[in-house]
């Protein structure tokens, strides 16, 4: 089978990727304008970089495309190792669980590319510098609003940072206009793995709680829809709902994130989960 029918033959797509001329990934989001809005290294030369939750990979290949000396990729694709509320129905594990598809994107991708990156699977919370050792670049890209602790997790992957690490995750827009010097967050936790959706002063406090200190001023960023977004019109009634609204949004104009650019500060101390 050539590569254009396996990358048909894949259920779903997360990411949009350029796996060869003319051959291009439909996936949920289309990233490939974000990176030059980042506050991410143009060369990344001789430089040890680690992609936490890297789905499809699409920010493993570009660090390895910006000349990162070694790229490791982590994702936990086993559905019961999620952070899953009380009351989450077996059948909306197993939709959910169907989009990693154990990790056969990342593979059909770094087949295509001639990827070097090393994937594993690795919950964030099991980081653990004795055995990955240290990253000169630490990347979390759209994770936190899916743990149950994202300061925790944050702090465990401070503990592998030797460098800098960049946080890109979702943001309650309105919030922050509303309260920009005000930490606030908007709990979900109802059915799925998705908890915590902070407005960008509570993600600027997230970093500093897990002991980070920040290295330049937070960026916000729309997530760009890819081709396989959904992008149905719902019925009026279902706009009353805040988080179908956000879901039009974010598939019209790209889903709001804040980016933040941090290291680790001296002395900070990190605790295992």
């Amino acid at each position: 089978m050539d590569l254009a029918a396996r990358v048909a033959q894949h259920e779903q797509w997360y990411h949009t990727l350029e796996l060869g001329p003319g051959l291009v990934t439909p996936g949920w989001y289309d990233l490939r304008s974000l990176p030059a809005r980042l506050p991410l290294r143009a060369s990344l030369a001789g430089l040890r970089c680690l992609d936490v939750g890297t789905f499809d990979g699409f920010w493993a290949f570009e660090m390895e495309r910006r000349g990162a000396a070694e790229v490791v990729a982590i994702d936990v694709v086993d559905p019961l190792a999620w952070d899953w509320p009380a009351g989450s129905q077996p059948s909306t594990v197993e939709a959910i669980a169907r989009r990693k598809h154990g990790g056969a994107g990342f593979r059909l991708a770094a087949e295509a590319l001639g990827s070097r990156a090393r994937w594993e699977e690795r919950s964030i919370h099991d980081l653990d510098p004795g055995e990955l050792g240290t990253f000169d670049l630490v990347y979390v890209g759209s994770l936190l609003l899916h743990l149950r602790d994202p300061v925790g997790a944050l702090a465990q992957a401070a503990a592998v940072c030797r460098g800098s690490l960049l946080v890109v995750d979702a943001i309650d827009l309105p919030l922050s206009l509303r309260a920009p010097r005000r930490a606030l967050a908007g709990l979900d936790a109802v059915g799925r793995p998705w908890w915590w959706l902070p407005n960008v002063a509570a993600l600027r406090r997230m970093v500093a709680a897990a002991g980070l200190t920040e290295a330049a001023p937070p960026r916000v960023v729309r997530m760009p829809a890819g081709a396989a977004h959904p992008r149905a019109r719902p019925r009026p009634a279902a706009l009353r709902s805040r988080e179908v609204r956000r879901l039009m949004v974010g598939a019209l104009w790209g889903e709001p994130h804040a980016a933040i650019l941090a290291r680790p500060r001296p002395g900070a101390q990190h605790v295992s989960r």
